[in-house]
């Protein structure tokens, strides 16, 4: 496991998303992202902000059980590249493999946003962020993506996310969460279940 990573430069909002549908080495879904947001305070040296955890259906249709998601927010100095190492190795932990794109999983953890940063540049956020659906399932961007180019798409990430940082506000999209999330269609938001 990683060690903290030392406090020794400006201090950003980091905003994560978090999602498990099988069981880990930590127990049911529930009890892994409870770990996992653990290990994530740990290993950023900052206490987290917690949403409510919700019950949504597998992604894409079909994909598996329901999952248990959520989302934290957590003051950190660590830069994006340092934050992508520590939520790899807690997904490692929990013993989560890569196999099949979108497939099952013990544990996913996505850096949605750090602070206003982003990455790798406007241009770059537009391509994957315009990507089809289709080639979204097939590929998967070599560097990392901030804001995380999906999340104005996925409801199962911006409820939880409207409990912990409503006023955030997509850098590029000028749209806030709270903004994002009731532009999204009434049933797809009505899945994504408090529990």
């Amino acid at each position: 496991m990683l060690q903290t990573i030392q406090k020794d430069s400006v201090e950003a909002n980091a905003l994560i998303a978090l999602g498990s549908n099988v069981n880990s080495i930590w127990g049911n879904p529930k009890l892994t992202i409870q770990k996992a947001i653990l290990e994530v305070e740990l290993l950023l040296g900052g206490q987290a902000e917690t949403s409510r955890y919700f019950a949504t259906p597998a992604f894409p249709a079909g994909a598996g059980p329901d999952f248990v998601n959520a989302a934290i927010r957590v003051t950190t100095t660590c830069d994006a590249q340092q934050i992508l190492e520590i939520l790899h190795a807690v997904e490692d932990a929990a013993g989560r493999e890569r196999v099949i794109r979108w497939g099952q999983r013990t544990l996913d953890l996505d850096l949605i946003a750090l602070g206003d940063e982003v990455l790798p540049n406007p241009e770059g956020h537009a391509y994957w962020r315009d990507l089809p659906a289709a080639k979204q399932a097939e590929i998967a961007p070599e560097q990392l993506i901030l804001p995380h180019p999906r999340v104005q798409d996925r409801s199962f990430v911006l409820v939880p996310l409207a409990d912990i940082a409503p006023d955030w506000v997509h850098p590029i999209l000028g749209s806030s969460t709270i903004e994002m999330r009731d532009a999204r269609p009434d049933e797809e938001l009505a899945s994504v279940r408090p529990i």
